[in-house]
């Protein structure tokens, strides 16, 4: 098994020939990945349905499985992410912003890739593929950290991009750690030297793993304990689609809805409505006393459940007095990830997109929208809840950081 230390020193290594490639250069590679990964995925499948048999023999939940599992569509999805993030303009290069100082120094303000991007990242093997293609767009080598119960997955894409890559190119620029302990993302984590960012992607023992333990910088992402509220002013039909949306399309990712909160005025009538439909998605209801009394399904609610990332098909639902209710609530339990209102009333929603603080605040959509590839940006490094450098889907952009060029004439001073 290699070292850590020599994995991430040889991606580092890379970093002049990535710097080199013209944008029409790097298109190319991606548009050639996307066509590997079509091409091999027999190959992947094959080695993921190896990955799923293991995880079902080791006991693993249901919501771990799902985000595991590929299927044609799925490896589709990865194909034409890279084809989408090749479609897009490349903001290396971009300058930011220029200006002449009186005495007559030019300066400008350029994007310029990060250098080293570790992602460490749970399950979801397409991450593997939107984080190369990613990194490649931007001029950035990549230490791809995957879980062991994904390794075969990872491993089989992995070797696909790799063999897109022209042979003038050194092939360290991606990297997938052969050490999945969990020492090695400890290590992995304080490799300064190597790394100019590592970005978190899982659940919230990982991030704050990360968070707490590493040297190298690092963005928090993903925790999404995602609430939408209901209004009283709120098209009932409307709500009743977004809610089993964002519950059942895929309840195992961090930007499905969590918890419902619901306006006293229409509770009685909304929450008959939305019961049934939760029902027949076969999603259980965790509810408040208000709640419970109209549903005769619900179960009553723990404390602990509004602070709950189900991650399955079970759904928060809390019945509550006012606007201000809900954006309080909002405030104790949110994840600062994607919060929604519906509603028909613009006082109210001008209210909740000016005081919920989250990444993303939705009006009449569902909170599954809040990911890179619906935001137009062909994939995601992750989803940030922080709000230094990043905050929300992490395309392009959030891969590159800035220098300045000062162009002088002579100039001392």
């Amino acid at each position: 098994m290699r070292k850590i230390v020599d994995q991430c020193a040889e991606a580092k290594s890379t970093l002049g020939a990535l710097l080199s490639l013209h944008s029409s250069e790097k298109n190319a590679i991606l548009l050639a990945m996307a066509t590997a990964i079509e091409r091999d995925e027999s190959d992947i499948l094959a080695a993921n349905q190896d990955d799923i048999l293991q995880a079902e023999a080791d006991g693993l939940t249901a919501a771990l499985i799902d985000r595991l599992t590929l299927t044609p569509s799925r490896v589709q999805a990865m194909a034409d992410g890279l084809r989408a993030i090749a479609a897009l303009r490349d903001p290396v290069g971009e300058v930011v912003d220029g200006w002449v100082q009186p005495n007559g120094l030019k300066l400008s303000k350029v994007r310029v890739p990060l250098g080293v991007i570790g992602i460490i990242y749970e399950a979801r093997p397409n991450v593997t593929a939107d984080a190369v293609g990613l990194c490649l767009k931007t001029g950035n080598a990549v230490v791809l950290r995957g879980s062991s119960s994904t390794y075969r997955s990872n491993r089989a894409i992995v070797d696909s991009l790799d063999s897109a890559i022209p042979p003038g190119l050194p092939p360290g620029m991606i990297q997938l750690l052969e050490d999945t302990s969990r020492a090695g993302v400890l290590e992995l984590v304080q490799m300064k030297q190597h790394l100019s960012l590592v970005i978190p992607r899982g659940g919230a023992t990982l991030i704050q793993t990360v968070v707490n333990n590493a040297t190298v910088p690092s963005i928090e992402t993903g925790i999404g304990n995602c609430h939408i509220f209901v209004d009283q002013s709120a098209n009932f039909l409307w709500a009743t689609n977004i809610i089993v949306n964002a519950k059942v399309q895929r309840p195992s990712v961090c930007n499905s809805c969590e918890t419902v909160l619901v306006h006293r005025a229409i509770a009685a009538q909304f929450l008959a409505q939305l019961a049934g439909a939760l029902v027949d998605n076969k999603v259980e209801i965790r509810g408040c006393a208000e709640t419970c009394r109209i549903v005769s399904k619900a179960i009553p609610a723990q404390d602990s459940d509004w602070d709950t990332e189900y991650l399955d098909l079970i759904l928060a639902v809390r019945v509550v007095d006012s606007l201000d209710d809900a954006i309080t609530h909002i405030g104790a339990h949110g994840t600062l990830h994607s919060e929604a209102i519906i509603s028909n009333d613009h006082a109210a929603i001008t209210q909740f997109t000016t005081q919920v603080d989250a990444a993303a605040v939705l009006v009449n959509a569902s909170t599954r929208f809040v990911d890179g590839g619906e935001f137009g940006f062909g994939a995601e490094m992750g989803i940030s809840t922080q709000k230094l450098h990043a905050r929300g889907p992490m395309g392009l952009a959030e891969l590159t950081t800035t220098k300045y060029i000062v162009l002088g004439a002579g100039h001392t001073r």
